[in-house]
């Protein structure tokens, strides 16, 4: 059984304990959670999670069928298949010096990335793009000494129209709850 990355994007209720709910899930299945970004969705009241997990397609989709049950997850999609945008943010602050501050700025420009903070032995990047875009800067950074790392971990959205996300099920609206018998 091969195991792979999975995206998966959830639109779930802002209450407390809903990020906990869904960490347990995955937590008792045994997986390890890559990564984990909650944040305000186009819905009010609503949050898009994203979710990277490493996993067999099987146990994956098991645990995406376990999480639709839960109460506060209005909609739950594995993303993987499908033709997507990811980003990913993150700051590096570097030891920097008079002597090498002008390579680090260089290499900072050749990775469209921006330089937030300045201080006597240090400079902080900011890079936004797809992992393997932070990796690399971060691998070409890691020659002057990193002194902090701060990343988000994977967003995503589908390519073009609406996503699987508020797509309208059978005449419900996007983002309202099936009630049962109806």
């Amino acid at each position: 059984m091969s195991t792979m990355k999975h995206t998966i994007i959830a639109l779930v209720e802002d209450r407390p304990g809903v990020l906990n709910r869904i960490a347990s899930l995955f937590r008792r299945r045994g997986f390890n959670i890559d990564s984990i970004a909650v944040g305000p969705s186009e819905v009010p009241h609503q949050s898009r999670v994203t979710i990277v997990v490493n996993g067999a397609a099987t146990m994956v989709e098991q645990v995406r069928k376990q999480l639709a049950k839960v109460i506060d997850v209005v909609k739950i999609s594995d993303i993987t298949n499908e033709d997507i945008v990811t980003r990913e943010l993150a700051l590096f602050k570097i030891k920097a010096n008079s002597a090498t501050r002008s390579e680090i700025i260089q290499i900072v420009d050749i990775f469209r990335a921006n330089i937030v903070d300045v201080a006597m032995d240090s400079v902080t990047i900011e890079v936004t793009g797809d992992e393997d875009k932070i990796q690399s800067l971060y691998n070409l950074l890691r020659g002057f000494g990193i002194k902090e790392v701060a990343r988000t971990g994977r967003i995503a959205l589908t390519r073009g129209g609406v996503g699987p996300i508020l797509i309208e099920e059978k005449g419900r609206a996007a983002g309202q709850k099936k009630v049962k018998g109806k």
